[in-house]
């Protein structure tokens, strides 16, 4: 009954994320890295990308509507992604990390983007046209498919990329086993994701906004560090960025102002959270 229990548990909480996320590709919703309105997802300005690393001229570059507001990071910096290898995108949204990543990787290279979420895949197909347009590129597709199951065959992938989208899955060790798998062996992961630097108090845990948003989700960095071990993953190096917490402020986000209202006094969002930039190696043997 327990493991029954905990498989209808994973499963709304996807269910939740999915139909979260469907809402702010449809554009009735739009948040930071949550499905609330916002000044700072989905308005076209790309103040969000901006202030997590991505730079005027890479945003230039992509098609209208790619970049959400969804980022708490940018992966593809990196990556240090070469000439005609093939990338895979975890929860790729509208297509903003596919299409940068499609440009480093030239026509000899391709850009995989998996997410759970239809209507994200049908407005990053969308985008896709656009952005053949603009580059000539043809070297990007986008599946339907869910994080913990990735519909790829096992070894044919270079490098694993993924922008604030882990925290969100309800079966993390799932995800970076499947990442494992993907990978050929000294396969890269580059990877933008929250992380907890104490654990969550309960009244944030409680709040379905803070699971969407990236927050409640999320799990302790040393946490991170062991699942990617078990994975079989080497190399691994996890930096926080401190400043994460204060975008997410400067913002104005609603989520983050519901969060801040739930904290026990005396704690701040900075010291409860943070941006973490994984990179980390798949073992050479088999």
């Amino acid at each position: 009954m327990a493991n029954d229990s905990s498989r209808t548990t994973e499963n709304n909480v996807r269910e939740t994320v999915r139909e979260a996320y469907g809402r702010i590709a449809e554009q009735q919703e739009s948040s930071c890295c949550g499905p609330l309105n916002s000044c700072c997802g989905g308005d076209g300005s790309g103040a969000v990308a901006k202030s997590v690393g991505y730079s005027d001229a890479e945003l230039a570059t992509l098609p209208a509507g790619a970049e959400m507001g969804l980022s708490c990071g940018n992966p593809t910096a990196l990556a240090a992604l070469k000439p005609g290898e093939v990338v895979l995108d975890l929860g790729s949204g509208g297509g903003l990390d596919v299409f940068l990543a499609a440009q480093k990787v030239g026509a000899a290279g391709r850009v995989i983007g998996v997410d759970m979420t239809p209507a994200m895949v049908e407005k990053a197909r969308r985008n896709k046209l656009e952005f053949s347009r603009r580059t000539g590129l043809d070297n990007v597709d986008f599946r339907l498919g869910e994080i913990e199951h990735v519909p790829l065959e096992s070894g044919t992938v270079d490098v694993v990329l993924s922008n604030c989208v882990i925290n969100l899955s309800p079966d993390k060790q799932q995800v970076w086993n499947e990442v494992a798998r993907v990978l050929r062996p000294g396969g890269r992961v580059a990877v933008s994701d929250v992380a907890l630097l104490r654990p969550l108090p309960e009244s944030v845990l409680e709040s379905v906004a803070a699971l969407t948003g990236c927050v409640a989700g999320a799990v302790l960095v040393d946490e991170t560090r062991e699942m990617l071990e078990r994975a079989g993953f080497t190399g691994i190096d996890l930096k926080g960025d401190p400043t994460y917490a204060e975008s997410a402020t400067k913002f104005q986000d609603p989520m983050y102002r519901k969060i801040v209202a739930e904290l026990p006094e005396g704690l701040s969002l900075a010291e409860l959270i943070t941006s973490l930039y994984i990179n980390a190696v798949k073992s050479e043997q088999e």
